[in-house]
């Protein structure tokens, strides 16, 4: 795991602090529950909502990591609305990033699809 440092930086409002990760190589994966909470499924849900989004999460998932410039030129969107998808699908833990260097790869994360799957199958 990562450590953090601690840096301070002056802002327009004051002191602020700012957490800075030692680089090696990063990831950024949140921990896939057993079982998802209802506000989880809703995230989830909302997430996928979206068919775009959609549509990138079935690429990803369909290889075993998916360079973020091959994501470029399969999906028809500028860099900026993919960046922001992207950060959707990682926020509801759908999807996991690493760092090589300047280079990002997306991997899907089925421990959580699983868990998914398992809550809409209660329904």
């Amino acid at each position: 795991m990562p450590e953090y440092r601690r840096r301070s930086g002056k802002s327009a409002g004051g002191l602020r602090i700012l957490y800075i990760r030692d680089e090696m190589t990063t990831t950024t994966k949140p921990e896939a529950p057993a079982k998802l909470s209802v506000r989880q499924i809703q995230a989830i849900a909302r997430a996928l909502a979206d068919p775009r989004r959609f549509q990138i999460l079935q690429h990803i998932a369909s290889q075993q990591c998916s360079p973020c410039a091959e994501l470029r030129d399969c999906v028809p969107i500028t860099a900026p609305t993919l960046s922001h998808h992207l950060k959707e699908l990682e926020a509801v833990g759908l999807v996991e990033s690493n760092r090589r260097g300047k280079f990002v790869d997306f991997v899907f994360c089925r421990d959580t699809w699983n868990a998914y799957l398992a809550e809409l199958k209660k329904i």
